[in-house]
């Protein structure tokens, strides 16, 4: 692969475009490099999350969600090409009913919280959120795959049922919202 980011200051983009991974230059607030950084955006807030003390399977888990992340950023910074397939998203599935079996029912809404960790992953789920509408703001313009759609939807799920297996591993409950709590002053 050789030294390819051997040259980090290249001055390319001081007139506010940069390039794509087939060459072409587009401007920096196009929808494709801010669906690509809004996904750039998430993969660092799972980095940050995994700096957290975790239980193996999740860590194992959000690293692959890593890698997959940045297959998509490369998906989309060269129109055409297809990194993210059925089978990523069937595998986020497939963790969400994992992770999932071991946590009991919910009657009703969580509040971001708990643990430190579990916030970190609400923080994800919400940045995750903010990539997919980018991506769907892209696709009214331009092509996006089916399964670059889909992988972001599933992963906010997956982020949402981690961030309660994270504090059920520690010991701690889920913030249960409370809709009928006696409003209190300030």
């Amino acid at each position: 692969m050789g030294h390819r980011l051997s040259k980090i200051v290249t001055r390319t983009g001081d007139a506010g475009t940069t390039g794509l991974g087939d060459g072409s230059r587009v401007t920096k607030d196009s929808v494709r490099i801010d669906a690509i950084g809004e996904i750039d955006e998430l993969n660092s807030t799972i980095g940050l999350l995994l700096t957290e003390p975790l239980p193996e399977p999740v860590a194992v888990c959000l690293t692959s969600i890593q890698h997959d992340l940045f297959d998509l950023g490369g998906e989309l910074s060269v129109p055409g090409y297809t990194a993210v397939t059925d089978a990523h998203v069937a595998r986020l599935e497939e963790d969400v009913e994992r992770f999932n079996a071991d946590l009991g029912p919910l009657k009703e809404f969580i509040l971001p919280g708990g643990t430190r960790a579990a916030g970190i992953a609400h923080v994800a789920r919400t940045v995750c959120r903010r990539a997919e509408r980018a991506l769907v703001r892209m696709a009214a313009s331009e092509p996006v795959s089916d399964p670059a759609r889909r992988y972001l939807n599933r992963l906010s799920d997956l982020l949402f049922v981690l961030g309660r297996t994270v504090n059920r591993a520690a010991g701690r409950p889920d913030v249960l919202w409370q809709k009928d709590r006696a409003a209190k002053p300030g």
